[in-house]
């Protein structure tokens, strides 16, 4: 059985289309599960990892604004990054996490809360946010990578 890393390099080969990521609390490793795969180059245009605010910003391109209303752990935050992972790139198609991988958090944003962006060439940023808990940072990080796949997944095969 295919790794589902693999999975997604096989679809987005199959559909002619190039991947792009955003990501700030896992830090570059749903580019990294993806590039593990040998071949991966055919699809996998860049990995974009903005930790801070300024990164957001200067990289992709997120709006100041939208950062200050809505928070860096955000949809909003997480929908301007897969945009401007787009924008930025190569890719037809991009995924971005943004969330609290932990330890801490608060009673707003408690540890284990991550909003992912999917975007599309062509179409408006989907978006969701998951509430992994506080399951430890290794583990939310691990379940950002394996839902994130997922999600690249399931676009690819609606399309």
């Amino acid at each position: 059985m295919d790794s589902p890393a693999t999975e997604v390099l096989d679809a987005a080969r199959d559909a002619g289309l190039m991947i792009a990521t955003a990501e700030s609390c896992t830090g570059g490793m749903i580019a990294a599960a993806l590039t593990a795969v040998p071949g991966s180059s055919a699809v996998v245009d860049r990995g974009f990892v903005t930790y801070s605010n300024a990164a957001k910003m200067q990289m992709l391109g997120v709006r100041s604004e939208t950062l200050e209303a809505a928070g860096a752990v955000s949809e909003q935050v997480a929908a301007e990054m897969a945009a401007g992972a787009l924008a930025r790139s190569d890719a037809q198609l991009a995924v971005a996490v943004t969330g609290i991988a932990g330890p801490g958090g608060s009673d707003h944003k408690p540890e284990g809360r991550v909003c992912f962006g999917l975007a599309h060439a062509g179409g408006a940023p989907l978006t969701e946010t998951i509430e992994f808990g506080a399951i430890g940072r290794d583990a939310v990080r691990a379940a950002t990578v394996a839902y994130a796949l997922g999600l690249l997944s399931q676009r690819l095969a609606s399309l």
